[in-house]
């Protein structure tokens, strides 16, 4: 059952897209379709970007963030409106005439249809390489109707405005650009929102005049000005579009979604399903409003199906250093993959998980032979690895109050190196849940200081840590049969007791067994070995040992821990951070 009751908002007044575009579209084939290929890509953070910020870009900014799409691989980039301010006209010639275009990069400029401003888009571009105009008039009928006052259903008023400004391209691009390979693009604006009948009328009247053939950059752009319907609804106008357009096979058919409805991507997707070739978009999806559609997700969701981008996020800090100076705006944390958030899981479960699945892709990787970072990616709560995008595994997990043990481990051994054995991850989650639980989270160099403080005393004198701390030692070993056999191994010992210096002699199997038996027949404790392990942190000549031994001291049972480089100085020690521990807490 339902519970939901009736919003007190006015929904009625609102028209549903369905009632507004009519469109039969049956036989649609894009739901079967698959993504195998990147589009060609068009950055417009130049243009559509900097429009819509609050302080838009200035020259070095604006050169900043060209550079970064030169970096990342756009062939395509919009660089500007330079009729509509001298800045924009100023930065399109200093890029020109600087040489910083590289030839295989082809720079578009937006202009409105009307006569004057084409002539001056066209000067802006004198002296380039590859260069495309690209013109624009709306085309919606409440564009036509109310903000320009056509009469009538006002189609030939706009159909003609798109054809004038077709021709005055074309008359000014064979004055002032007969050098330069030049393309066209025309967009009717607010695409969506025309009737589909229409749109194709005036596309189809602009190729007729602007004549398409092979090795002539031609682009037909249908934008989601403002996203209105749902992303299959986008799907099946681009579709419908594109069997439809004439001189399909030499012309481009471009996406320009918007995220007013927060599906900016999905739309984007779709639409490539149903044929579309390239996509127009900004990094990190800024634009006016909800924004224009975010190339960086759209890329990165391709790379994650096996499909090459054609352009590097391999550095993906950069690219947010780099956006966020130019825009002026920050990245949210959560935004998809490049988010400070995106990789990290609190929750101790998820955690846990990812933490065996890191252990068992290494496994596999060395019993296949193969490096690790070259293992197919199987990751619970992570759709790419970090390490390709340039981040680390540190921020993979991180701990709060909610985390558990997995979280605990997997920090302390990506970032130290320590491999704690099971139970004692158990028993030092508990120590770090009393840290956070008044909230915030821990990162990994807070979290190395718990596990210090819990389990580690210094090596300094002044340090208080504990009633027994290890000075020096030295040891001898014995060969034995029967009874005598098992004492093989004489430990003399170096300690600091409650502040004096005493030196202790033992007997054991082994130095860990004799220093059991120091504490036990010397301090009247009663000392179990339960259990022990060790491993080396590091490598070469930094290379220290790593010792974890639990003990039953009286009856309690608790874990300590050594490091040193040499590994019985590192096992005695474990042995002493233990009873330090238990004798600690019976104070």
């Amino acid at each position: 059952m339902n519970a939901q009751q009736p919003t007190p908002m006015p929904f009625g007044k609102y028209k549903s897209f369905f009632d507004r575009i009519q469109l039969d579209m049956r036989d649609r084939t894009w739901p079967d379709k698959r993504l195998e290929k990147a589009p060609r890509w068009l950055s417009t953070d130049l243009r559509d970007g900097n429009q819509a910020l609050i302080d838009p870009m200035t020259p070095e900014r604006k050169r900043r963030m060209f550079d970064l799409l030169i970096k990342l691989g756009f062939k395509e980039i919009e660089v500007g409106f330079p009729a509509a301010s001298q800045q924009d006209f100023d930065f399109v010639r200093q890029i020109i005439e600087q040489d910083a275009i590289p030839d295989d990069v082809r720079i578009s400029v937006l202009t409105q249809a009307r006569e004057d401003l084409i002539e001056r888009t066209a000067e802006s571009l004198v002296g380039s390489n590859k260069a495309t105009i690209h013109l624009y008039n709306a085309a919606a009928p409440v564009f036509r109707k109310v903000v320009f006052g056509f009469d009538g259903d006002g189609r030939d008023q706009t159909r003609d405005i798109a054809v004038r400004g077709t021709q005055a391209v074309m008359k000014h691009a064979e004055s002032l650009l007969g050098d330069v390979d030049f393309g066209y693009q025309y967009s009717p604006e607010i695409f969506v929102d025309t009737e589909p009948d229409f749109a194709l009328d005036m596309v189809s009247s602009v190729l007729d005049m602007w004549q398409p053939s092979a090795g002539r950059e031609t682009v037909v752009n249908l934008p989601a000005t403002v996203e209105r319907g749902t992303p299959n609804t986008y799907a099946d106008q681009i579709e419908w579009f594109g069997r439809n357009m004439p001189y399909r096979e030499h012309v481009a058919l471009s996406l320009h979604p918007h995220n007013d409805r927060g599906t900016g991507v999905a739309a984007a997707e779709l639409a490539m399903m149903a044929g579309a070739d390239r996509i127009e978009g900004c990094l990190f999806g800024n634009g006016e409003r909800t924004g224009n559609l975010d190339l960086v997700t759209v890329a990165l969701n391709l790379y994650t199906q096996g499909v090459d981008p054609q352009l590097d996020f391999s550095d993906i800090d950069e690219v947010i250093h780099t956006v966020e100076y130019c825009n002026q705006i920050d990245v949210h944390e959560r935004h998809p993959y490049g988010g400070d958030l995106v990789f990290t899981s609190f929750s101790g479960s998820h955690q846990d998980a990812i933490n065996k699945a890191f252990a068992d892709r290494e496994a596999r990787a060395k019993e296949a032979g193969v490096p690790t970072d070259l293992m197919e990616w199987d990751m619970p709560y992570l759709p790419v690895d970090p390490k390709d995008l340039g981040r680390s595994y540190e921020a993979v997990i991180r701990v709060n109050s909610q985390s558990g043990k997995g979280g605990v481990t997997y920090l302390l051994k990506s970032e130290y190196g320590l491999d704690m054995p099971r139970r004692m991850q158990v028993e030092f989650s508990k120590v770090v849940q009393k840290h956070t639980e008044a909230g915030g989270e821990v990162s990994a160099p807070a979290l190395w200081s718990f596990f210090s403080d819990e389990y580690l005393p210094s090596d300094e004198p002044t340090d208080a840590w504990g009633r027994f701390r290890i000075l020096g030692m030295r040891t001898e070993s014995h060969s034995g049969e029967g009874d005598a056999g098992k004492n093989t191994e004489r430990l003399e010992i170096d300690m600091r007791v409650d502040g004096q210096e005493r030196t202790f002699e033992g007997r054991g199997t082994g130095p860990v067994n004799a220093l059991v038996n120091i504490l036990n027949e010397n301090f009247d404790l009663d000392i179990r070995l339960q259990d022990y392990t060790e491993h080396a942190i590091g490598s070469g000549a930094d290379t220290q040992a790593a010792a974890y031994v639990e003990l039953a001291v009286g009856d309690r049972v608790l874990w300590g821990v050594g490091i040193n480089p040499n590994i019985t100085r590192a096992s005695l020690k474990a042995i002493i951070s233990a009873v330090n521990r238990a004798l600690r807490d019976q104070a």
